[in-house]
């Protein structure tokens, strides 16, 4: 059996991380008919614990769960006929009953062409509380979605936490572990769910130790991406680094920063600018071509990113260099989060004073000295504008 569905939480106080969070959720529920807004969007990164809070508050109030994967149920169509049979329908067993549509995210592209309206409509007429998870909510896409929604944001897991419920189950399971070895494994996971399994795999013999971490999936995806660097950063040949990310299980996106991370560790000077103008061509022809869809030209950025980088050296550098994974990741996830939500407020500014999002976009910090100051304006304005919870402690901040 799964140790993720095994020891997946069923009370409310077994989440790790959320305490706040998973209150929150059994408060909206309970006083659900006071609500102005019919559903709840919690997001944050994966594996932290959302969908198994709705499952395990619904377990503490004694509710009944129907889930829907937004992944699953992608266009209009799909989305009334399952969610629509059920929004207004009494429970099975005649208790109360939660709806989660789980990953809204997966609802994007032309095959889903009107999902995201069709949910935004029937979270209107649902006479039970609704659920949402989503990543990142703050795309424009969601909008429409946003404003029928409170949202809800999930913490990042603190490796002690995941720490201390990966020793937990090891003490259940009669694992012998290293100790260090578990802290080693906690620190590499965010993702509570990705560390269990990754637990669970490599303990098969019934003990944990330094050199099983050495099996870890992202260790090899580390390894490859490091032999893709060599390739490029340790050679002039162009047509032996224009190969480089051939076998590499990562997107373009991660290549660039794997590479921006990296890079002035191992060029100099000369070296150093004219690989970078490589970089930031790639980088420049990235952008055109999702705006414009031209996803043929993506060879040219692998040219650029690959051979460009590699010829741009006179010589080769001889000394060792340490080619360390990028921390941009996480921080980029999170301060598009940021963006996204001062553009979603801006949004709303424009439509109410009628003026452009851009414009609107310059007259945020005046709002958030209101906010911060003023506490009566504050709530004026929050009414006027529609702004979310989430929306206004931003604007507190």
């Amino acid at each position: 059996m799964s140790w993720v569905r095994k020891y997946s939480p069923k009370t409310g106080k077994e989440i790790i991380g959320q305490d706040k969070q998973v209150s929150y959720i059994a408060d909206y529920i309970n006083n659900y008919k006071k609500k102005k807004k019919k559903a709840l969007l919690i997001y944050g990164p994966s594996g932290i614990g959302k969908t198994s809070s709705a499952y395990a508050v619904a377990n503490d109030l004694n509710l009944e769960i129907f889930e829907i994967n937004a992944s699953d149920t992608r266009n209009k169509e799909e989305i009334e006929v399952k969610l629509g049979n059920v929004i207004n329908q009494r429970s099975l067993f005649s208790k109360g009953k939660i709806i989660l549509v789980d990953e809204v995210d997966g609802l994007s592209g032309k095959e889903d062409r009107g999902g995201i309206q069709a949910l935004a409509k029937l979270i209107q007429k649902t006479s039970f509380p609704i659920i949402l998870t989503a990543i990142n909510p703050w795309d424009y896409k969601f909008s429409s979605l946003r404003s029928k929604c409170e949202l809800l944001q999930f913490n990042e897991l603190n490796y002690l936490d995941v720490y201390e419920f990966l020793k937990k189950i090891c003490n259940k399971e009669n694992i012998d572990y290293d100790n260090i070895a578990l802290k080693s494994l906690a620190r590499r996971q965010v993702d509570l769910r990705a560390a269990i399994n990754d637990l669970q795999m490599l303990t098969n013999d019934g003990k944990l130790t330094k050199e099983d971490l050495n099996e870890l999936g992202d260790r090899n995806k580390s390894e490859s991406m490091m032999n893709a660097l060599i390739k490029i950063f340790k050679n002039s040949d162009p047509i032996i680094a224009r190969d480089a990310f051939e076998n590499v299980d990562e997107d373009l996106d991660k290549q660039i920063l794997w590479i921006d991370e990296n890079l002035a560790k191992e060029y100099k000077g000369k070296d150093l600018a004219l690989a970078y103008d490589k970089l930031s061509k790639a980088d420049v022809f990235r952008r055109r071509i999702r705006r414009w869809q031209h996803w043929r030209f993506l060879v040219y950025i692998n040219a650029l990113i690959t051979s460009g980088i590699a010829v741009s050296k006179e010589k080769k550098y001889k000394e060792m260099v340490k080619y360390a994974p990028t921390t941009r990741l996480l921080k980029l996830y999170w301060a598009n989060i940021r963006y996204m939500k001062r553009k979603s407020i801006a949004e709303k500014i424009a439509e109410t004073t009628h003026s452009s999002t851009k414009d609107a976009v310059k007259d945020v910090p005046y709002f958030q000295l209101i906010f911060k100051k003023n506490k009566q304006m504050a709530e004026s304005i929050s009414d006027e504008l529609d702004l979310n919870n989430e929306e206004i402690e931003w604007l507190k901040k």
